[in-house]
């Protein structure tokens, strides 16, 4: 069916024309800016009629009405951009995945739940998990992550569905995601970011992280968050690493986010710190962190006493030094004649065959191996978390999610 539009006598904006007299309207309520983004949001990214082959251009009003003198060019870089997307979401590719009969959360659920009543487990509500290829092994792990929480929020979230990628409601391929970034970057997404890679990463090998997950997702309206875990006595420097006499990637930017560095030489301050006391300090922190972010403790909703709980909350993108994979639940074991409760992290590693993770949950066998994850091998000096909260931003939080920062937790 075809969609049509009208021009809005107000801001003369294009809208769809069963909505003309609601947009119209909005104008006049005290919350106009916030709707008018969400309205325009949705505009701008619904995917093409296949009927019709006309592009129909979209104005999303974001300027200050006290800016009048840069309204010219706001709009020309509005229109500029609205027109990239439009032919992005039109030739975009779907990403190639193995998809579990059943959903592999589900196959997960249930070997958790086997584990018996000593066992409480918390797990994200629907995620694919998405391999790493022969064409993007050793630099693809970043990309696969964000298709595993792209998973998740286009089947959890009603939000997700409406402006992700287009409005296309799958999972692209790395090079639109790729292109998609620079997108985010083009309309003021992680300036720092853009200017490590000089805008441009479409058809690369490189390595992202953290940062370049929440500038895409935020670019959509989404607030992407970052959480630092850093037990390093670097503060908020940035570091660049050396390797073999050629600059290392780092994926990490933003005011408090540091780089994370691969095969840096040592920098240790086990001279004024005990190593195995941070080391502890550090997993313990982690772990809290993780299991509050879950449970939603502090709000107390969660039924401890349940073998296995499904959250509403997104998965973690979990970065490290060298690697990242998908944190999709945890999982508590209680303590035995006074003993401490012990914890493990359920994790999907992109590095592993999802055949060979449906196989061993379908036969409960050697499953443990692959997504059970206890605090000692968290062994890094620091780790950041991505996460996505409910909702779309305002046309003032939109502004706001344009600086990639993170909040910093030391131990």
């Amino acid at each position: 069916m075809q969609k049509m539009f009208s021009c809005c006598p107000v801001c003369n904006n294009q809208v769809l024309s069963n909505e003309l007299e609601w947009h119209v309207n909005s104008h006049f309520e005290e919350d106009e800016l916030d709707r008018d983004w969400e309205l325009a949001q949705q505009v701008a990214m619904a995917p093409p009629s296949p009927n019709n082959n006309t592009t129909v251009e979209v104005d999303i009003c974001f300027e200050d009405h006290g800016e009048s003198s840069q309204a010219s060019s706001s709009t020309a870089d509005r229109k500029n951009h609205n027109e990239e997307i439009s032919h992005l979401t039109k030739i975009q590719l779907k990403s190639d995945i193995y998809r579990v009969e059943g959903g592999l959360i589900n196959l997960l659920r249930t070997c958790l739940y086997d584990e018996g009543e000593d066992f409480t487990s918390i797990v994200s509500g629907y995620v694919d998990h998405y391999q790493t290829l022969p064409t993007d092994r050793g630099w693809g792990c970043g990309w696969r992550n964000i298709q595993m929480l792209s998973s998740n929020l286009l089947r959890e979230r009603k939000e997700g569905k409406k402006v992700l990628f287009g409005g296309s409601q799958f999972v692209p391929d790395i090079p639109a995601l790729q292109r998609w970034l620079e997108i985010a970057w083009q309309r003021g997404f992680d300036e720092i970011g853009s200017s490590h890679y000089n805008s441009k990463i479409y058809g690369t090998k490189r390595w992202i992280g953290t940062t370049e997950c929440a500038a895409i997702f935020r670019s959509f309206g989404l607030k992407a968050r970052i959480v630092d875990f850093d037990s390093t006595e670097s503060g908020d420097s940035r570091k660049r690493g050396k390797k073999r006499g050629k600059d290392v990637e780092a994926n990490l930017f933003g005011p408090i986010d540091k780089f994370v560095v691969r095969g840096v030489g040592s920098d240790n301050h086990a001279n004024t710190r005990s190593s195995d006391v941070i080391e502890s300090r550090g997993r313990e922190v982690l772990v809290d962190w993780i299991w509050k972010y879950f449970t939603g403790s502090a709000s107390g909703c969660f039924d401890i006493s349940q073998r296995v709980t499904v959250s509403e909350k997104t998965p973690l993108y979990f970065q490290h030094d060298g690697h990242s994979r998908t944190i999709v639940g945890i999982q508590m074991q209680k303590g035995f004649r006074g003993s401490q409760d012990r914890f493990f992290l359920l994790i999907l590693d992109p590095a592993h065959k999802t055949t060979d993770l449906e196989n061993t949950l379908k036969k409960q066998k050697g499953w443990k191996g692959m997504i059970k994850r206890g605090p000692l091998t968290l062994k890094k000096p620091q780790y950041q978390l991505c996460y996505i909260d409910p909702g779309i931003a305002s046309s003032a939080e939109m502004e706001q999610l344009k600086t990639i920062d993170s909040t910093l937790i030391s131990f």
